[in-house]
Order: structure tokens, then C-alpha cells, then sequence
């Protein structure tokens, strides 16, 4: 008999009942440290004070009216983000997924805007992930995310990331952007150079491309800038975001430049709840802090001693771990055994991370962390490693 929730997750026997800062208490009461945060999500710790808050406030006074109606909430957080990126506009989704879907429609609509409506095409990357929606595990590509599901979604073209040759050959005439994560997270946390990220802006100026950049999880100061592909100087046509931009509230974005989004008019898209009050009071509580002087500052400090510190790990554990990728506080480990084993090693320790693609461990800790939490971390690795050595 199918039980009452779907049972499309694999879970293990373990529920949380509290969080704090970067702790998870479970009902049984163990404490874990959480190098997870909800994958990407709670960027600012577990019941972080600024945000509870601003929940509690916005709660007793309005939770939703829907985009019938102005936001001043809404009106505030976009311009907040216009001012602080590359963009001119700002439409709010609920999820990762739904930012990702705007944007191929703001790409869609561009050309048909311009009177070039052939040109559809996106061209992705291999081993990617953009969502679970069918034109998202189409953008995706990965055939264990299309299994059963076809027709598949049309208008998607995948090379392998990081290389501009194969890049350049597969524009054509059909051809309207070009999409990636410019650190592939699912995929194995793979962060783009920045050499490759110029070569992509240069080529899309070239062919007359949008670039389109999927910072849902990368983004929101995870990198150390509040987007990924800051470090590399390029600016982007279209950027969809989400995860952590809401402290693990429901919230996702799709931020534009005027000319990518010329066509995004009245009646061309919408969202019951995108947006609502209740979201954008704790959106902005969360860019209150990100935004706030020294954090993503500290971000970056963080990151690299996290690096540091993860790297001697895995050289003594040369068993267990190959190297260390990433940036900033999006990390993860190389793994030579199983990496569903590591992880349900480092949990039996206490410590939670999340598997990834190319058998990698996928290390998201929130970005309020300190030393004392990366030391803690360092010793469970050290710990759960001489089990499976053992």
C-alpha cells in the first residue's frame, strides 16, 4: 500500500525537532553539526534571531494578498537586489525551479520580441541540474532525472562543462542562450574558471546570445560575493536564484537585465504566491545580513579555512578522499569508497552533508560559521574516516 506521503525520497530513520545556529537537534535529542543547511538552504544558521523575527512581525500582520496588488515587501527586495547585481528587474517564484522556468521564458520571449522567434535553443551542460520540473530536468539533462518521462521537453542542447570549444560548436541558428551553474553543485561541485565564465560572456556578445546563470545554490553569498560569477567579472542577461535567499523560508528569484527582459510584459507570466508578504519580509530580513558589512568578508575567510583544513584531512585519509573542490563555503570531497557510505558515516558521528554527483560529498555549511565549527567538523571527518578504514 502507498503510504500518505509520496515515497519519492529514500530517507534515513532520523527527524529534527529544533535548530540552532549551525546545530540540528534530533527528536531523540543527539545534536548534528549541519554541513547540509537543507542543501544550500539555511545560509544563515537555524532559527537565526533577524529572521525569526521578521517572520513573527510580518505574520501578525499579513501573510498574502497575491500580485493582484502592490508589495511595498516585494517592491523593496528587488530593488534592494538591482542595486547590489547586474540587474534592472526582478520577478519572485517560490522555488529554485520556478526561477529557472522564468528564466527560459524571459529568453524565449527576448527573441520573440525582436522578431528572431527560431531561436529557442539553450545550450547546457552535461551532468547539470536546474530543477525537477519537465523543462528543467530537460535543461538538466541527466538521464536518471528523464527516466520515464518522455517526450522530453524540447529546445536543450548539452556539451560538457568548462570547455569553449565544444561550447562554440554547438551554437547554431536556433541557438538563444547559453545556461550554467558556475559552480555545478548536484553535479559534483565543479566551479567554473573564470577564465571559462569570460569566454562564455564573449561568445554569447559574439553570436548575439543571452547568458543565463542558474546561482541557485551557489548564490546568496555562498561564494563570498553575493553571486558566483562575480568572482569572475562577467555580467550576466538572466541569473535565476533561490535557496538561500530566503534563510530557508520558500523563495526564489529571477533577476534580469532591461534588454533580456524586454519582452516580460503584462499577462506574460505570474505566481499566486511568488512574492507574498510573508516571503519578502524574511527576504529582505536575510539581506539584511548577507548585505551586512564583513559577512561575506567572512565568507571568504571561512572558506579558506575550511580549505585548508579539509585538505590536510583528506591527505590522511588517502583511502577514503581524493581532493577537495569548490569555493568559498560550497565544498566538497573527492570520495574513493562510496560516497552514500561516507555520508552515513559522518551521520552516525554526528555531522550532516549530502552526496553528490562523480561520488562527491557536497559540504554546505551556513555561512555563519566559525573556526570552532570547521575544527568540529575537521574532527568528525577524522573520526567517521578511521571507521571506514577500519
Amino acid at each position: 500500500m502507498i503510504p500518505a506521503v509520496m515515497p519519492v525520497y529514500s530517507r534515513p530513520e532520523l527527524a529534527f525537532e529544533r535548530g540552532e545556529g549551525a546545530y540540528l537537534f534530533s527528536t531523540d535529542g543527539k545534536r548534528y553539526l549541519d554541513f547540509c543547511s537543507g542543501i544550500a538552504v539555511t545560509g544563515l544558521g537555524h532559527s537565526h534571531p533577524h529572521l525569526v523575527n521578521a517572520l513573527i512581525e510580518q505574520g501578525r500582520k499579513l501573510w498574502h494578498t497575491s500580485n493582484v496588488f502592490r508589495i511595498p515587501g516585494q517592491e523593496r527586495l528587488a530593488q534592494r537586489l538591482v542595486d547590489a547585481s547586474f540587474a534592472d528587474t526582478v520577478f519572485f517564484t517560490n522555488s529554485g525551479a520556478e526561477a529557472v522556468e522564468c528564466g527560459i521564458k524571459v529568453v524565449r520571449k527576448y527573441y520573440d520580441e525582436i522578431g528572431q522567434p527560431n531561436r529557442y535553443r539553450i545550450i547546457a551542460c552535461t551532468n547539470a541540474f536546474h530543477g525537477r520540473t519537465l523543462a528543467t530536468i530537460a535543461a538538466g539533462g541527466q538521464e536518471k532525472l528523464l527516466k520515464g518521462f518522455d517526450p522530453v521537453f524540447e529546445g536543450f542542447d548539452h556539451v560538457p562543462f568548462g570547455n569553449l570549444n565544444e561550447m562554440r560548436n554547438a551554437v547554431g541558428p536556433d541557438t538563444a542562450a547559453i545556461l550554467i551553474e558556475p559552480v555545478q553543485g548536484e553535479g559534483g561541485i565543479r566551479a567554473a574558471d573564470p577564465d571559462y565564465m569570460r569566454g562564455l560572456r564573449a561568445m554569447c556578445d559574439e553570436f548575439g546570445l543571452l547568458l543565463f546563470l542558474d546561482e541557485v545554490q551557489c548564490g546568496m553569498g555562498r561564494s563570498g560575493k553575493l553571486f558566483a560569477h562575480e568572482w569572475s567579472g562577467v555580467k550576466p542577461d538572466v541569473v535565476a536564484t533561490a535557496k538561500g535567499i530566503g534563510g530557508g523560508f520558500p523563495l526564489g528569484a529571477c533577476l534580469a537585465t532591461e534588454k533580456a527582459a524586454v519582452g516580460m510584459t503584462y499577462g506574460t507570466h505570474g505566481s499566486t504566491y511568488g512574492g507574498n508578504p510573508l516571503a519578502m519580509a524574511v527576504g529582505n530580513a536575510a539581506l539584511d545580513v548577507i548585505l551586512g558589512d564583513g559577512f561575506l568578508a567572512n565568507v571568504v575567510r571561512m572558506g579558506q579555512v575550511l580549505e585548508k583544513r579539509f585538505t590536510g584531512v583528506a591527505a590522511a585519509h588517502p583511502k577514503v578522499f581524493g581532493g577537495v573542490r569548490g569555493m568559498g563555503l560550497i565544498r566538497g570531497f573527492e570520495c574513493k569508497i562510496p560516497n552514500t557510505d561516507v555520508v552515513a558515516a559522518l551521520r552516525r558521528h554526528g555531522m550532516l552533508v549530502v552526496g553528490g554527483g562523480d561520488n562527491v560529498i557536497r559540504l554546505l555549511p551556513p555561512l555563519i560559521i566559525d573556526e570552532s565549527h570547521v575544527e568540529h567538523a575537521a574532527e568528525i571527518l577524522d573520526l567517521a574516516c578511521r571507521e571506514l578504514e577500519a
